[in-house]
């Protein structure tokens, strides 16, 4: 198809005849346009930094801890405290199939990490190695508690990204060397860097990480858990087990099975839900303002080519009157209204892009950018797509009011 570069040069002269009003009509596309591409870029990035808070972290998990109980059972008034024993975490394994993973955890807040002249306080967390399935580390430096460690009491530490800042401000890789903690010296086998906030008994971040059955050796804890942390097999929902789990812990305890506040049962896959559903929810108003803005100023060039045409009656009359078909007029206006909803709507795009760019690099922590203010590419072709709909439509009703005007009416007009 050849390129008409005069009829380019009269659609171009025809928008600019009146640059002020064009103007003005464009910036209607253009706002609708940078809003919705705006919102949706936005609306990514703030679920992107959001959902960093929870980076790392099964969906399908449970945190199970005591309270003490509210009802009277077995003999035992209600107000009773208890504690959970490493015996729960096998009851679960032996009698909760849909499980995948249970890892029991012990936390001792207040503690002092000692690295030669330098200090910072720390939670003491004991873990086993299966704990990596509810929560997986960022490994910076060295790796993970293993089964050893476990089975032979080691004196091994994995240390949190701010512990590790404050201990060893120079840098480096520090496994192997020891620190203190508690009066007690552990060799440092890895770092963690993980940077979600959403974490068990404490931040990741300030913690340091020991063998579980070191810990509780080296805290006199015998054979108590503080935490089990649990995650389910795929396809099974916490939801659906979540009683029974309570029932497996209470039968052990003599505490009544419908007590839910003392075993109680922290279901992350509904928070998960509902921050899903959260989004879902904002992503439809985000669409719907944009849509809304953006067949506002659809509208508004429709308007401006209703005028133009009206300007233009004795033109497009005595372009019918040397030969000018229907068909030629219908596709100089809507040519016209592409253009000036296109220009407008990239314009736009461009404009909208370059505050997301501005936006993601003011989010980022040491020199990573933690949340990606962007748009899919899918939503730019269908943000295109959509301009040249609304261009073709705009100028729809103003090109059937060109075609209908006659050669005598125009001279009339005249």
């Amino acid at each position: 198809m050849k390129f008409d570069i005069d009829r380019f040069r009269e659609i171009l002269d025809t928008i600019t005849r009146n640059k002020s009003r064009s103007f003005l009509t464009g910036f209607g596309i253009f706002w609708g346009v940078f809003m919705l591409v705006t919102l949706l870029g936005g609306g990514q990035g703030l679920k992107e930094l959001l959902q960093n808070n929870f980076e790392g972290f099964a969906t399908n998990a449970a945190i199970i801890f005591p309270q003490n109980t509210t009802k009277p059972y077995a003999g035992f008034r209600k107000g009773r405290p208890w504690c959970m024993v490493y015996d729960d975490v096998e009851r679960l394994r032996q009698y909760v199939p849909e499980l995948a993973t249970v890892s029991p955890t012990l936390s001792h807040w207040g503690g002092n990490a000692i690295n030669g002249d330098k200090k910072t306080n720390c939670i003491m967390k004991g873990l086993l190695p299966n704990y990596q399935e509810v929560e997986t580390p960022t490994l910076y430096y060295g790796r993970y508690i293993n089964d050893m460690d476990v089975k032979m009491n080691r004196k091994v530490c994995v240390i949190g990204k701010k512990v590790y800042k404050d201990l060893f401000p120079e840098g480096g890789d520090p496994c192997g060397k020891r620190i203190c903690v508690d009066d007690i010296y552990y060799s440092v086998v890895g770092v963690d860097y993980s940077s979600g906030n959403f974490n068990v008994n404490g931040r990741g971040e300030e913690s340091v990480m020991i063998p579980l059955t070191m810990m509780q050796k080296a805290y006199n804890l015998g054979d108590s858990v503080h935490l089990i942390c649990v995650t389910a097999k795929p396809g099974v929902t916490m939801s659906s087990i979540t009683q029974k789990m309570r029932a497996v812990i209470a039968e052990g305890h003599s505490i009544d099975p419908t007590d839910e506040k003392a075993v109680t049962v922290f279901n992350t896959e509904v928070m998960f839900g509902m921050l899903d559903n959260l989004f879902s929810g904002v992503n439809f108003l985000i669409l719907l303002v944009g849509i809304g803005t953006l067949l506002a100023g659809a509208i508004g060039v429709s308007n401006i080519m209703m005028v133009t045409v009206r300007e233009r009656t004795v033109e497009i009359g005595i372009r019918r009157a040397v030969g000018a078909t229907p068909a030629n007029i219908l596709g100089q206006v809507i040519a016209e209204s592409i253009v000036l909803t296109a220009v407008a709507g990239m314009s736009g795009i461009m404009f909208a892009v370059m505050v997301l760019e501005m936006l993601e690099l003011g989010n980022t922590a040491d020199g990573i950018v933690t949340a990606h203010f962007q748009v899919q590419f899918q939503t730019a072709v269908g943000a295109t797509v959509l301009l040249a709909l609304l261009g073709v439509l705009a100028g729809l009703a103003p090109a059937m009011r060109a075609m209908g005007i006659k050669p005598v009416d125009a001279m009339r007009d005249e």
